[in-house]
């Protein structure tokens, strides 16, 4: 076993540096692949943690939609909305204005 070890060794000094960084960097793979697979599926889960959007947020924003669907929601002035996201963005600022518990906004 230990002269098995020696002859690894040897052959590790005898490669290029390039070499060995790639097998080395395979071997990690290997590994992160591996600790990803061990996680318990309840980790994952974004019910342990609670809900991100209140009950009162989900439905500012179903209304919002609602609106959007029938040509009826416009932004600011006269402008009607037109994308999709844009009317999520204007539901969820309504509801942010009314209390309800939304995530804060990412920093840009």
């Amino acid at each position: 076993m230990a002269t098995a070890k020696k002859s690894s060794s040897s052959r590790r000094s005898s490669s290029s540096k390039s070499g060995t960084r790639r097998s080395s960097a395979s071997g990690r793979r290997a590994k992160t692949a591996a600790k990803k697979k061990s996680t318990h599926p309840s980790s994952s889960s974004s019910s342990s943690k609670g809900r991100k959007y209140s009950s009162k947020a989900q439905s500012k924003v179903g209304k919002v939609m609602r609106e959007y669907k029938s040509d009826k929601l416009k932004s600011g002035g006269n402008a009607k909305v037109k994308s999709r996201k844009q009317a999520i963005a204007i539901g969820i600022s309504e509801a942010r204005k009314s209390g309800a518990k939304v995530p804060r906004k990412k920093a840009a």
